[in-house]
């Protein structure tokens, strides 16, 4: 352990060093340093492995506590790896089915389909008629897709956080880093990455979102097959497709992408906004269209989930930014928690509109990312704290718009948004909970019109 210790050290303090040359010994100021030092902290998670991949996927969901250069750039984080060999991940599937995949199987592919830092993917056929918890019948000979957690990567990772823990240690001590409390956020990404070394949350995952979707004939997930999954296998119907980076084929092939991105984004909308869980993990290797149109979902090791409470706010917010009124945004954003001390809210409403003018306004050119950055920034520059519950909503918008714009680059996102936010405002105003709650005021103004 000693020695992966000095070679997580050299690793980091490498890439250290490298940024602060780079950096010109800080004299590059503000964002392009910032995004120095994060593209150096992305490249030093890919050397470490798995562990440190997963730490930094991590990271990239949480904005209120990352600079956002860190956030956006741990989205790009790669974790393709060399196959194990096929005799070893059947070792594993017998070892955990108690057979060997010819008797589980109907064919079993030997050279894997995807290769990852985790897991491994392979493609087979099912051996038998399944019924699974959402869709129709499963029939005999159906194309699946066996996730396989590569061998001995639990215990690569345990050593791996364990030099993680003691450094978290060590930083507490520090007096600048103290109030990122870096041993209580490793002990929270901790949790998170127990949970997704377990396949069996992400087919539990899988089938709440399918069963979520259930309505929307656009939307496809593949369906688990659960007697042959375990803690480290998942088995899964295979979908065909094209990847969302990949799309010039499907377009040719007559696929309307502009609709797609559309929906796209509506989809992540109703995600966060209506059901309160979303896929946290979105990039072009876990989304691709079909060919008859409708977009797959992979991957849910990663989620987020957003409170009743919270998913108000952010609609409201979310209808204030496409619509443009500032007030109205910084006004809801407070139930959030986001917190303007009063000497400076004049300062903070001035740059606000500033930005959306800027970024949102342009007719058919919105930039939801520039706003996203540039409102993270301006947070940081009035040392604002930003609220988990705020990071998830700037987050939520960018990934909305990264999504659409990997279909569709040409898309606005703004105006896709529009309508779907205005009915969900229009929907959650006409609850009786909520027509109660105003019905008192709206009396009152009424008779106030009535006896002037």
């Amino acid at each position: 352990m000693a020695s992966r210790g000095r070679t997580i050290a050299a690793v980091a303090l490498g890439r250290l060093s490298r940024a602060v040359v780079e950096a010109r010994l800080g004299l590059v100021r503000g964002h392009a340093r910032r995004a120095i030092f994060a593209r150096h902290a992305r490249l030093a998670c890919e050397a470490l492995g798995p562990a440190f991949i997963k730490l930094g996927q991590l990271a990239s969901v949480r904005p209120d506590v990352f600079a956002p250069e860190t956030v956006f750039e741990m989205e790009q984080l790669q974790d393709r790896v060399p196959a194990v060999p096929a005799e070893d991940i059947e070792a594993i599937v017998r070892h955990e089915l108690g057979r060997p995949v010819q008797d589980l199987f109907a064919e079993f592919r030997a050279e894997p389909v995807a290769t990852a830092s985790i897991a491994q993917v392979h493609r087979a056929e099912l051996a038998r008629d399944y019924r699974p918890v959402q869709g129709a019948l499963l029939p005999a000979g159906t194309p699946l897709a066996v996730k396989v957690v590569r061998p001995g990567v639990e215990a690569s990772i345990e050593a791996d956080l364990a030099v993680a823990r003691r450094w978290a240690a060590r930083l507490e001590k520090l007096s600048r880093l103290a109030r990122w409390r870096p041993a209580a956020l490793l002990e929270e990404f901790e949790h998170t990455l127990a949970s997704e070394l377990d396949l069996r949350n992400e087919g539990r995952v899988a089938d709440r979102f399918a069963r979520d979707f259930s309505d929307d004939a656009r939307v496809v997930v593949p369906r688990v097959v659960w007697p042959l999954t375990t803690r480290r296998i998942l088995v899964t119907e295979f979908v065909e497709g094209w990847r969302l980076n990949d799309l010039g084929e499907a377009e040719r092939a007559g696929i309307d992408a502009r609709g797609l991105a559309a929906h796209g984004a509506e989809v992540f909308m109703r995600q966060v906004l209506v059901h309160g869980r979303y896929h946290a993990d979105l990039h072009p290797a876990n989304l691709f269209v079909t060919p008859d149109g409708r977009i797959c979902y992979l991957d849910f090791g990663i989620v987020g989930r957003t409170t009743p409470s919270q998913r108000i706010a952010i609609a409201q917010v979310l209808v204030a930014t496409v619509y443009g009124d500032a007030d109205r945004a910084l006004r809801y954003s407070r139930e959030l928690g986001l917190e303007i001390p009063q000497h400076q809210e004049a300062a903070v409403r001035a740059r606000v509109v500033e930005l959306m003018q800027r970024t949102l306004s342009a007719p058919g050119r919105a930039d939801v990312r520039g706003f996203a950055l540039g409102f993270l920034e301006m947070l940081a520059d009035f040392r604002i704290p930003i609220p988990s519950g705020y990071g998830l909503l700037v987050k939520a918008l960018v990934t909305v718009e990264g999504v659409a714009r990997a279909i569709y680059p040409d898309i606005d996102i703004v105006e896709s948004a529009r309508p779907f936010a205005t009915r969900l405002i229009a929907a959650q105003l006409a609850r009786p909970e909520r027509l109660r709650e105003r019905l008192p005021a709206a009396l009152s103004a009424a008779l106030r019109e009535l006896a002037a």
